[in-house]
Parts: C-alpha cells; sequence; structure tokens
C-alpha cells in the first residue's frame, strides 16, 4: 500500500508542481477541473444521491467554475471570490466542528449539497488565485502535506490514544503530537531559507495562519472521515491508486486553503 501511495504522487506531484508554475492562469484553472469533478462525482456518491442527482450536482459544480473562468478579470468578481472565501471560513470554523462534536447526520442527500460546493468550489477557487505566488501555494500546501506525513507515521509507531474512535479510529492524538512537531520545523525551515527575506515584517502573521491551518487541516480529515462513515465507505473512490479518491487527498486542503487565499494576499500587500 505504502509503495503503491508512493508510485501515485511520484506521478502526479510532477504534473502538478509543473502545471503550478509553467500554465497561465487559464490553463491552471482548466487543467484542475478533472480533480474538481471527481471529487464534486465522489461527494454526490457518498452524499447518497441516486445517478441524476450525482449529474446535476456535478452540473452545478462545472457550472460555477464556468462562471469563475468567464468572469475572473470583473470587478465584481474579487467581491464574489472574497464572500466565498469567507463563507467556506465560517463553515470550517463554525458549522464543522459542531457537526463533528454533535455527529449530525443529514437525513436527506439536498442537505448535504450546499456543504458539497463549499468543500469543493472554495478549494478551486483558492488553488487558482494562489497560483499567482507558486512558493507561497507550495508552502502553504506543505503543511498540510507535512502534517498528514508526519500524523501517519507517529500515530503507526506511537499511537496509544485514540483521537475521534467513532470518527477515525485510526486517528491519536499521538499522531497529532507529530504533526505539530513536524509542521512546526517545516514552517522554521522554510521561513528561514525562503521567505525571510522575501517577507520580513510577515513572520508573526505566518506563523499564526500556520497555527490555525493546522488544526484547520486535521478538522477537515476528520470531516470527510465523518462523511465516508456514514456512507459506510473506507474511501471516496478508487480514483488514485495507494490514496483513495481526490476527496481522500484535498479533505486537508478543503478547510485550509480558503483561510490562505483569504490570508496571503493580505500578509504579502503588508510584508
Amino acid at each position: 500500500m505504502l509503495l503503491t501511495r508512493v508510485i501515485t504522487a511520484a506521478v502526479l506531484l510532477p504534473l502538478f508542481v509543473g502545471g503550478l508554475f509553467f500554465l497561465p492562469t487559464g490553463g491552471w484553472a482548466v487543467g484542475l477541473l478533472p480533480f474538481l469533478l471527481a471529487a464534486a462525482w465522489e461527494w454526490a456518491v457518498l452524499s447518497g444521491f441516486g445517478r441524476a442527482g450525482q449529474w446535476g450536482f456535478c452540473l452545478a459544480v462545472l457550472v460555477t467554475a464556468l462562471m469563475v473562468l468567464l468572469g475572473m478579470q470583473h470587478v465584481a468578481f474579487i467581491a464574489f471570490e472574497r464572500a466565498t472565501y469567507g463563507v467556506a471560513g465560517m463553515f470550517w470554523l463554525v458549522c464543522a466542528p459542531a457537526w463533528l462534536r454533535f455527529g449530525w447526520r443529514a437525513r436527506s442527500p439536498l442537505l448535504l449539497m450546499p456543504s458539497g460546493w463549499l468543500l469543493i468550489v472554495p478549494t478551486w477557487l483558492a488553488l487558482v488565485r494562489l497560483q499567482q505566488w507558486p512558493w507561497v501555494l507550495l508552502a502553504v500546501l506543505g503543511v498540510v502535506w507535512v502534517a498528514d506525513i508526519a500524523a501517519y507515521f507517529a500515530g503507526h509507531v506511537w499511537g496509544r490514544h485514540k483521537l475521534a474512535p467513532s470518527i477515525s479510529p485510526g486517528k491519536t492524538w499521538e499522531g497529532v503530537a507529530g504533526a505539530v512537531v513536524a509542521v512546526a520545523v517545516y514552517h522554521a525551515l522554510v521561513w528561514y531559507f525562503g521567505f525571510r527575506s522575501v517577507m520580513p515584517g510577515a513572520a508573526i502573521a505566518a506563523t499564526a495562519l500556520v497555527a490555525v491551518l493546522l488544526p484547520l487541516s486535521i478538522l477537515g480529515d476528520l470531516f470527510e472521515s465523518w462523511i465516508k462513515r456514514q456512507a459506510g465507505v473506507k474511501d471516496s473512490s478508487r480514483l488514485l491508486p495507494g490514496h483513495g479518491g481526490v476527496l481522500d487527498r484535498i479533505d486537508g486542503l478543503t478547510a485550509t486553503l480558503p483561510l490562505a487565499a483569504l490570508a496571503v494576499p493580505w500578509m504579502l500587500q503588508r510584508s
């Protein structure tokens, strides 16, 4: 399983990084569309939609994406974009924790449609927006990736105390501790060698952002685990060998990228 995960990552990561650095914004946005639609399809399946509902939800996400692509240069788009990030941020800071805390189960797939939209569309939109600062975007993505990898190995080696056994029995507090330590080291190294001279006035803001992104990435992971648990499946799909589905790969990003897309431009303007 681990070897398969590594091989899949070794294939996809160069394509992702190459697109991030070398594609124009429109090409980057279009290149991400297949993954956007795959995530939408997976969410519709997990939510219990029938075939018509699955196609309908994917169509709604696609129409939104096309409207974004056509309106990106319009002044009104900035307001829409910020509002989208803001609503998504409120969902993750308020609604998702309450959802998990009280173990809410949606009785109708239609109730899961707005939350699915808030998971998927703002994540894609943030990836498109932050492409203009590719190194910053990679650094933000690195927080989630390092946390995920460190939590996996620390939990595997030292895991004893369950984090949320009713949601995801494999996650442990020791894994969380490993993620915290690894991300702290990662942030210090990236800041010192990468951004210290570029953003000298943003050290405190960057550290605060990382301190918020880390628990949000864990929350995103737990939230998707809860949805999958309701659906009675282990993975959102089998699209990515060794990883599961697209949602399994972006669960931490759905909770972190909207906030990063709001914070990064503000930080860069004041650095």
